[in-house]
């Protein structure tokens, strides 16, 4: 109802689009999150390398778990997801709305306000992350997101809480200022107001995947060590000693362990978020 959607504040409108379109992306690539997590935390005498690795994987976890097991860790994942990418959205309109008037973004202002705005919203949802990265181990027997918690709260208290805080932050904020410069710049070089309105979210999704790809890689290797250190705070007290771990252990190559799902999740996710969210702001009249 018109008279309904002109009393939403704007951010309210920015948080609900985020809200949605992070459902949506969190329900189709759950399963290359949970391969992600398997891969790099195999131990190296199991594990194989590059693709055949996550393909023998997939078919060992349909095999012992069903296909439904491909989707465990999915309600913590929808408890981080549908309101943390809700606050990351919401976060970045508001920081445009105030810096940034009637203008896009320059590159560098781009690393900024991603990273910003996911660094808030990675924060608010670490307790969450933490959980949703011990059900997809496999390891843990959590009954419900909430038994996690509180489990964890009273096991290993706030430390558990947001064990892998600085990985998180060292990965998820990198992630997203690369993404949003990537993804700005390259929708600048494309001929928007000669294109046809149908094929905007097309135009959207491949320079999402574009700019995905490129921030996947450069943020790998704090993947691997938020994951490690969130199964297991008790034996890493600080990030260095999780560092030094994965390369005596795996060397070099472990810190991409697992490289191939999350590419393919992060940068299928962003761009999928990135392409509901804004084609959402358009039909609110909201100015992405």
């Amino acid at each position: 109802m018109p008279g309904r959607d002109a009393e939403m504040h704007p951010v309210l409108k920015a948080f609900v689009c985020g809200s949605i379109s992070g459902t949506c992306s969190t329900l189709l690539f759950q399963p290359l999150d949970l391969l992600k997590t398997r891969l790099q935390t195999l131990q190296p005498a199991v594990n194989g390398s590059g693709r055949a690795g996550m393909v023998r994987l997939l078919f060992r976890v349909v095999r012992t778990e069903s296909i439904l097991g491909l989707w465990k860790g999915v309600s913590p994942s929808f408890a981080r997801c549908i309101p943390g990418v809700g606050i990351y959205f919401s976060t970045l309109y508001m920081m445009k709305q105030k810096f940034l008037v009637d203008r896009s973004p320059t590159a560098l202002e781009s690393v900024f306000l991603g990273a910003t705005a996911r660094a808030v919203s990675g924060i608010c949802m670490l307790p969450v992350t933490v959980v949703k990265t011990r059900y997809e181990s496999g390891r843990f027997g959590y009954g419900s997101v909430y038994g996690a918690l509180k489990n964890i709260y009273q096991t290993e208290g706030a430390r558990g809480m947001f064990s892998g805080l600085t990985a998180t932050l060292l990965r998820d904020a990198p992630f997203s200022g690369i993404y949003l410069m990537f993804y700005t710049q390259t929708k600048k070089l494309t001929l928007q107001d000669q294109l046809d309105p149908v094929l905007m979210p097309l135009l959207n999704f491949g320079c999402g995947i574009f700019a995905g790809i490129l921030a996947s890689l450069a943020t790998q290797p704090a993947d691997v060590i938020k994951t490690h250190m969130q199964l297991t705070p008790q034996k890493y007290h600080r990030t260095s000693q999780a560092i030094a771990f994965i390369y005596k252990d795996f060397g070099l190559v472990g810190f991409f362990r697992g490289g191939v799902p999350r590419a393919l999740r992060r940068t299928l996710m962003a761009a999928m978020a990135w392409t509901v969210y804004e084609q959402m702001m358009e039909k609110m009249g909201l100015k992405s």
